[in-house]
């Protein structure tokens, strides 16, 4: 899908065009090859630079060609309850004035640009735009990272009284997105650190500041990503550690309650066999007094395990 939006120098909102002109911003999601054709003809930008943003393992980098630099950063992106993915979105500044966002996946930071939601943001003003992709990106993280702890919230409630696999799975689930969410904001601050040398791109006044934002912003969602993740890892930990003791607690009862329920078959065995009993055959009442003789030893045994914290 290509899609073509420049500020107006009037009222400063930004509009959308029909067609690509100077200082415009065209946005380019899972394009086809004649739109690539045609914005790389229009632009002069290198067609295999915008090709490689369809792959969705592309690694955040700076790469800079021979009239343009491709900026690539990871952003997260919702799949499913409890899972989050991220996805490769590059953006291409050209030495003759446009700005090229490629992505796999329609990215959904870039919405409130469209909206003109964005304070600063004009499509002219290339590396300030950039910039700001980069601290709206940071903050769509730290969102993600809200809801992944609520999520961590409720599968420890939940934890504390299940022990279905579908529970475990969710948690796992969640450990993965984390860990994607780690690996991209590393990648995506070391993308900021080589654009806050000022080296690729020209930094203008104000630009350092919302970079420095971004880094700072970008910085809290790694350390709140790795807290999440300890405390997932504590949680997986004290759950595999509490059904490990549950099941050792109904094997030690199981073992009593086998002690306490052998005395009687074990005297019933013994005055089953084909010996002489003496005179205890000839009483009318031998059998229920047998059998109360085998449950107050069998109540003996049961108290002395009870005692024993065995039952």
């Amino acid at each position: 899908m290509l899609k073509v939006f420049k500020t107006d120098s009037v009222d400063k909102k930004i509009k959308k065009l029909k067609k690509i002109t100077t200082d415009c911003w065209i946005d380019l999601t899972s394009p086809t090859m004649d739109e690539i054709d045609k914005v790389a003809q229009k632009t002069q930008v290198n067609k295999e630079l915008i090709m490689k943003m369809l792959d969705v393992e592309e690694l955040p980098r700076v790469e800079q060609d021979n009239n343009a630099t491709l900026v690539v950063i990871d952003t997260p992106y919702y799949e499913e309850e409890y899972e989050y993915a991220t996805y490769p979105l590059g953006i291409i500044i050209t030495d003759n004035n446009y700005v090229i966002t490629v992505s796999p996946k329609k990215v959904s930071i870039l919405d409130d640009f469209k909206q003109d939601k964005v304070k600063l943001f004009r499509t002219a003003k290339k590396t300030r735009f950039l910039i700001l992709i980069l601290l709206r990106t940071a903050l769509a993280y730290l969102k993600a990272l809200k809801k992944v702890n609520r999520a961590i919230e409720q599968k420890e409630e939940v934890l504390k009284k299940s022990t279905q696999n579908k529970d475990l799975v969710d948690v796992l689930e969640i450990e993965k997105t984390l860990v994607y969410f780690i690996t991209s904001l590393k990648a995506n601050d070391i993308v900021l650190e080589k654009l806050s040398k000022g080296t690729i791109l020209p930094l203008y006044e104000g630009d350092l500041d919302l970079l420095e934002d971004a880094a700072i912003e970008t910085q809290q969602a790694i350390e709140m990503s790795r807290i999440y993740r300890d405390i997932l890892n504590s949680i997986s930990d004290t759950y595999e550690t509490i059904v490990s003791n549950n099941m050792n607690i109904a094997m030690k009862f199981l073992a009593a309650a086998t002690i306490v329920m052998s005395i009687p078959t074990m005297i019933s065995s013994f005055l089953g066999m084909n010996i002489p009993l003496g005179d205890i055959t000839k009483y009318q009442h031998a059998f229920p007094i047998v059998i109360g003789i085998s449950l107050v030893i069998a109540l003996i045994v049961a108290l002395i395990l009870k005692k024993k914290d065995m039952l």
